[in-house]
């Protein structure tokens, strides 16, 4: 089963789950979405309106949680920490898995000192356990550990849940791709069709100078087999 397909279910799960409870009773449902092993995507989760009657209570920490696990990263995390509920050892392991991602859709080579520094590792063999075992092993990135370059190549990585606004941008980029394909198309349409125009241009010239080819060969032809005196 492919991460995709687990990632799905997983999602209605939870989103069952947190549709069925109300207030105080959805905060062990988001420590335990939020602690899943293989649980990557929460923008689901954050849309159940249940989950988002939290706001302005005496449990709206546990959205704040929520959205900084949809969203946010390990550094993020450091500097709010003191108004969220204290993460479990699995919670800090998900926002370091997710640090990484959101790390690997912004560049695709992550060197090793900018990693150490997110995700609060001291040396480089604690860091490349961690990109093999809790990354790669898991299936949310591929890619290549140079240590000689002392960097991460990402080949792949799983994408993370889109950001407030960040749709609007997306489709914007997309409008922009499209017109700028659109005017390259037409660009390139109207270079066919010059080179058209002029490949028609030159079989005519070359047809007439055939042709005048063919009427000077006529003529000598014609002087050749002409006596003389009747010249």
């Amino acid at each position: 089963m492919d991460i995709e397909q687990k990632q799905a279910e997983h999602i209605e799960f939870f989103v069952k789950q947190g549709s069925a409870l109300k207030g105080s009773a959805l905060t062990s449902v988001i420590v335990e979405a939020t602690s899943h092993p293989s649980l990557f995507a929460f923008s689901e989760i954050l849309s159940v309106p249940s989950v988002l009657e939290l706001e302005g209570t005496e449990n709206s920490v546990y959205l704040d949680l929520l959205r900084l696990f949809a969203h946010g990263t390990w550094s993020d995390y450091k500097s709010i920490a003191g108004h969220l509920p204290q993460l479990v050892s699995a919670q800090a392991l998900k926002l370091k898995q997710l640090t990484v991602l959101t790390l690997a859709d912004t560049s695709k080579v992550l060197p090793y000192d900018q990693l150490m520094q997110e995700l609060d590792v001291t040396n480089v063999r604690e860091l490349e356990d961690f990109l093999i075992n809790e990354c790669m092993y898991v299936g949310i990135v591929r890619g290549k550990l140079d240590q000689l370059k002392r960097c991460f190549e990402v080949q792949f990585a799983a994408g993370r849940d889109l950001r407030p606004g960040q749709l609007g941008n997306m489709l914007q980029t997309l409008t922009d791709w499209l017109t700028t394909s659109d005017n390259l198309l037409v660009s390139i349409q109207e270079k066919i069709k010059w080179a058209d125009t002029m490949s028609e241009s030159d079989r005519k010239h070359r047809k007439e100078v055939e042709e005048r080819v063919d009427e000077v060969k006529k003529s000598l032809s014609l002087k050749e087999t002409t006596p003389y005196w009747l010249r």
